[in-house]
């Protein structure tokens, strides 16, 4: 039986994101993994808290807070077997066991920037988190160090098939209105 998870790539707006953009030029920066197509189950590496952007981790995103309300998003999907998403759910479970342990990757960030390929024990930025756990679950084909992947170079991914693009508050708002239907007919 086959399984899927989703790649989310976004753009917050935020002045960080605005930074990174201005050196890289492309339109997504912030890099996600989800292992549902509702997002109840997104992991990354950023801010621990929305609005503070200095203290970051591994971290179980909640795209529905207000924060993220003019937040763009391109949706990937990627087909896996039960075997690979099993390794994926274990490498997960396995960071949130041990969150506090780790850090986020500032310096592999700026290294990124220079071609530098920076491997931190226990730390992470979001598109090296994001290809690691994929790599974790064999789903591979980045032609470089997981210290090296750019949120762009997870959008180029063969395995992955673009779902969606636009603001991510309608994705969302559309997938919890479908709930509310199910709910209602199927109760």
């Amino acid at each position: 039986m086959k399984k899927e998870i989703y790649i989310l790539l976004t753009d917050t707006g935020t002045w960080f994101t605005k930074c990174i953009k201005l050196y890289t030029k492309k339109t997504f920066n912030h890099a996600s993994l989800s292992l549902d197509k509702d997002f109840h189950q997104v992991y990354s590496f950023g801010r621990k808290n929305p609005y503070n952007p200095f203290f970051g981790g591994f971290v179980k995103e909640n795209w529905r807070n207000p924060f993220f309300r003019h937040t763009t998003c391109a949706i990937y999907a990627c087909t896996i077997s039960n075997n690979q998403y099993n390794d994926i759910q274990a490498f997960l479970k396995e960071l949130n066991e041990c969150k506090h342990q780790y850090r986020y990757n500032l310096l592999g960030l700026f290294a990124i920037l220079f071609n530098i390929e920076l491997e931190r024990s226990n730390a992470y930025f979001c598109s090296q988190f994001v290809a690691a756990t994929l790599e974790k679950g064999k789903v591979n084909g980045f032609g470089k160090p997981v210290s090296l992947v750019t949120p762009f170079d997870l959008g180029r991914l063969p395995q992955l098939r673009k779902v969606y693009e636009g603001k991510l508050s309608s994705y969302i708002n559309s997938v919890d209105e479908r709930h509310k239907i199910n709910r209602f007919y199927f109760a």
